[in-house]
């Protein structure tokens, strides 16, 4: 793995599992019709912990219901298809009102991909705050380390979420912005009142 902190890009020479197929299937669908970036639990598994997960967890930028039609039809063509409803009109409305809906592909409801739009500005702001990550067979986007570290430690806060944490912080120890995390975490306690 080489981690390039100014271009902000991680180059990943792995052999990819089911659940990193899974992510890069759909987010090469979700990327043609509006930004995303993957958070939460998925990025430390993708970047070498070793833990079982059910979700992996998705912002997309607020779209049209236009767009949300050809991105949902996309899916369904892709093999996916959606836990929650299979009526977009609801769908979409479950997103306007910050709730999240799941895609899984094949017979069973795992893994599946929690899709959501950002709820605040803190939210929003993971799409530029992000690191590109160059897989063999594709690219992903995903939070930047030190987002996700505030968000793993001082917003979610399980035994998991530290431990999630405590892999980052070990894997990129040389490159982490330790103020970032800190204003971070300032925003975050805004957030928990």
């Amino acid at each position: 793995m080489k981690y390039n902190k100014k271009k902000k890009e991680i180059i990943l020479d792995k052999e990819l599992n089911n659940l990193d197929k899974f992510a890069l299937d759909f987010f090469n669908i979700a990327i043609k019709y509006t930004d995303c970036v993957i958070i939460s639990g998925y990025v430390s598994i993708l970047l070498g912990r070793s833990r079982a997960t059910e979700d992996v967890d998705i912002f997309i930028k607020k779209i049209s219901k236009e767009n949300f039609y050809l991105l949902y039809n996309d899916l369904i063509s892709n093999g996916f298809w959606c836990i929650n409803s299979d009526n977009p009109d609801a769908l979409f409305d479950y997103l306007k009102e910050n709730l999240a809906i799941r895609f899984a592909r094949g017979k069973i409801p795992l893994p599946n991909m929690e899709m959501k739009f950002p709820k605040d500005k803190l939210d929003e702001d993971a799409f530029e705050d992000s690191i590109r990550v160059k897989l063999p067979n594709g690219e992903i986007k995903i939070s930047s380390i030190e987002r996700h570290i505030a968000f793993k430690k001082y917003f979610l806060g399980s035994e998991k979420d530290d431990e999630d944490a405590l892999h980052i912080e070990e894997l990129f120890k040389e490159d982490i912005d330790y103020e970032k995390i800190k204003k971070l975490h300032e925003l975050l306690k805004l957030r928990k009142k």
